[in-house]
């Protein structure tokens, strides 16, 4: 007789959870420990990108090697996400030796404790264990999180006509979908984004996509990371396009999950020219761009009435003085409204420099906000001269966005 499991919440702020493996199983469940708190142990002798770059910015432990017994002092739970059954049934005999509960994404019949199919509703978070059966415990939770949804889209519920491709609800084979994850947050993503999500065979996700939304993905979904951290390691663009190609070609759904807005400097659109050059349907869900986002998140507006009345959006990502950028500096430092500055940290001194030079004045309030809408946003108010220095004091890193115009100061006091 199979006896039930007890269900419990674990509160793992500040405690060690150690996960073995650095692969696309542990780039799914590492966002949800770090949103619990967990002082989380990687050991792995490779990571993906995307965890790599938590481990950069000093989210997580990194220890690049296998697994020994000693990885486990002091831990309060061991997640294994790795394939190896033989390197995974080691970790989990060194767990029950010690008494430590044990995940395994390999075998959940020899694991000492299963992980939930979850949904997050603000302060409230439902698990559902589905006896062993994780597509039991998806599609019951999916039924839930419909329910607590306090507003659906009238094409979200079920066996309503898509608008976007005619068909109706349920899984279809065979497409790709564009969808915008949003700024940060989990919950910014559009009820529609979310539904695709949740139909979709394969996932092809950036860096900057809300990790909480991986964690929601029902466990046969192929996780394609790639990653595209500024100035680090990245897919170029060609082998992505072919990706979702190839997936849809050979039957699945595929979704291309990105962050913020498919087409705001997401190269959505090449995505999709090269899907429609292989006849491959596509549907694009648009999402919150974080040129909009991160500012209001900040407490800036990026028009307001008798200040701005109108808003710039602009790619940082190369040099003024670059022979590739199309960008006009010497025509926005002109401009009197808003200026939003994207994937522009890298250059920014020599961007604050452009525009002082060609008559923007130096006093012109700026700030930079890091990581909006997630629970690690950082905000930096300053000047348009002194904003490039302040930033490397504050050690502020990507990603982030820079706002340069008067709302920055528009609704203080």
């Amino acid at each position: 007789m199979t006896s039930n499991p007890y269900p419990l919440g674990l509160r793992l702020h500040g405690r060690r959870v150690v996960v073995v493996g650095g692969g696309a199983v542990a780039t799914r469940r590492v966002p949800a420990l770090l949103d619990a708190g967990a002082d989380v142990l990687l050991v792995a002798p490779e990571l993906t990108p995307a965890l790599r770059a938590r481990a950069d910015a000093g989210r997580l432990h990194w220890v690049p090697r296998r697994f020994v017994p000693e990885d486990l002092d002091g831990a309060w739970l061991v997640q294994v996400a790795i394939d190896d059954p033989i390197a995974a049934a080691s970790v989990s005999a060194v767990a029950a030796e010690r008494r430590i509960f044990c995940v395994r994404a390999d075998d959940r019949t020899a694991a000492t404790a299963w992980t939930p199919a979850v949904t997050r509703h603000g302060p409230v978070t439902v698990a559902v264990l589905g006896g062993g059966d994780p597509r039991r415990a998806i599609t019951v939770r999916d039924a839930i999180r419909d329910l607590l949804a306090v507003r659906l889209a009238p094409d979200a519920i079920a066996g309503r006509p898509d608008a976007s491709t005619g068909t109706t609800g349920g899984r279809q084979a065979g497409r790709v979908a564009l969808v915008g994850a949003g700024p940060g947050d989990p919950e910014l993503i559009t009820v529609k984004g979310w539904r695709l999500l949740t139909e979709a065979d394969v996932v092809v996700a950036d860096r900057l996509v809300p990790g909480l939304l991986l964690d929601e993905l029902r466990p046969d979904v192929e996780l394609v990371d790639a990653s595209k951290i500024p100035y680090g390691p990245s897919r170029a663009q060609e082998e992505i396009n072919q990706i979702l190609v190839d997936r849809a070609l050979a039957g699945a759904f595929v979704v291309r999950l990105k962050g913020g807005d498919p087409y705001v400097f997401g190269r959505g659109g090449e995505e999709l020219l090269a899907c429609a050059a292989a006849g491959v349907p596509v549907t694009v869900v648009p999402g919150v761009t974080s040129s909009i986002a991160a500012p209001a998140a900040a407490g800036i507006p990026v028009t307001h009435r008798g200040v701005a009345h109108e808003f710039t959006v602009v790619s940082g990502h190369l040099a003024p003085d670059a022979p590739a950028s199309l960008v006009r500096w010497d025509a926005l430092a002109g401009l009197h409204g808003t200026l939003v500055i994207l994937m522009g940290l890298k250059n920014l001194a020599a961007i604050t420099a452009t525009l002082i030079a060609h008559g923007r004045s130096p006093q012109t309030p700026a700030a930079v906000v890091q990581e909006a809408t997630t629970g690690t946003q950082r905000v930096l108010r300053s000047t348009l001269g002194e904003v490039a220095a302040d930033l490397c004091a504050a050690d502020l890193r990507p990603p982030a966005v820079v706002v340069v115009g008067d709302v920055v100061g528009a609704l203080d006091g």
